[in-house]
């Protein structure tokens, strides 16, 4: 498959984004008990950049001080993002890191809606999300439902930035830099942790498919798709993460969903058909 090539109208890139990245999070989630989380972020990361900068071959000599002032905090955005929502499915299920996540763009839809069926929308995702989220369940791990919840915040970071730095060079290039700039922040975590000490030929070949899903086909794809698509129709798009989320986890780890889990993903796919209706008008 030659990314170069990827040219997708910018909702299915999303929808094909989402599942991607979904499936890629629960194959990674069986890597932690021999790597770490750590260890697994940084391998899915640095192949990554090595994969798109291979590809792409961006010439960083050639970008403007305006392209670095944005494509380096998209960057460590994008970094931080991974390896934070990483630390956090260690210590909780990924269906419930990834709803509470998404508060992250949900913020940023919120924030950016300017007719009254924008906010419809919202309100509807809204409504999955509390539905999927465990919130009267005991023995919720604290520190992971945080760090579920920080990784939001570099989500929502990631979406508005990434729509400026779209805007501003190509978006092939903007990857490519940027998962680069993402790798240098995440690998020494893995170094230091001693997760990529235990390396072997069967982890690599894992390692390579992770970073094919979960990051340099899915960001690919959201970058081609932020460039031409409102940041608050994109975040909105997004409520489906969570349902993507519960049913990868089902078929990868077999998490089985309960009532509200499967009325919830009636109510995110609800929200996203009803986004995707109303931004074509």
């Amino acid at each position: 498959m030659r990314l170069r090539n990827i040219n997708i109208p910018p909702i299915p890139a999303v929808l094909f984004a989402i599942i991607s990245v979904q499936s890629g999070a629960a194959i990674a989630k069986t890597l932690f008990p021999s790597i770490g989380a750590a260890g697994t972020a940084s391998l899915r990361i640095g192949i990554s950049a090595l994969i798109l900068m291979a590809v792409y071959r961006p010439n960083l000599t050639k970008f403007t001080k305006e392209q670095w002032k944005f494509v380096i905090p998209y960057g460590l955005c994008l970094g931080a993002m991974n390896l934070v929502f990483y630390f956090a499915i260690e210590r909780i299920p990924i269906g419930l890191a990834v709803t509470l996540e998404f508060i992250g763009p949900l913020m940023v839809a919120v924030l950016g809606s300017k007719r009254a069926v924008d906010f419809l929308w919202v309100l509807l995702a809204a409504a999955g999300i509390v539905l999927i989220a465990p919130w009267t369940t005991n023995g919720v791990d604290i520190l992971g439902a945080a760090l579920a919840t920080l990784a939001g915040v570099f989500w929502a970071a990631y979406i508005v930035i990434g729509g400026k730095v779209s805007k501003r060079m190509d978006g092939n290039q903007a990857v490519a830099t940027g998962m680069l700039i993402a790798a240098c922040l995440v690998v020494p975590f893995g170094i230091f942790g001693d997760g990529l000490n235990s390396l072997t030929p069967k982890f690599l070949g894992m390692g390579i498919a992770l970073a094919l899903l979960s990051s340099a086909i899915p960001f690919t794809l959201e970058m081609k798709a932020l460039g031409r698509l409102p940041a608050r129709t994109f975040s909105i798009l997004m409520s489906l993460e969570p349902a993507a989320a519960a049913i990868c986890a089902f078929i990868f780890l077999q998490e089985y969903l309960s009532f509200n889990e499967i009325l919830a993903v009636v109510f995110v796919v609800a929200a996203s058909a009803g986004s995707t209706i109303t931004s074509r008008r």
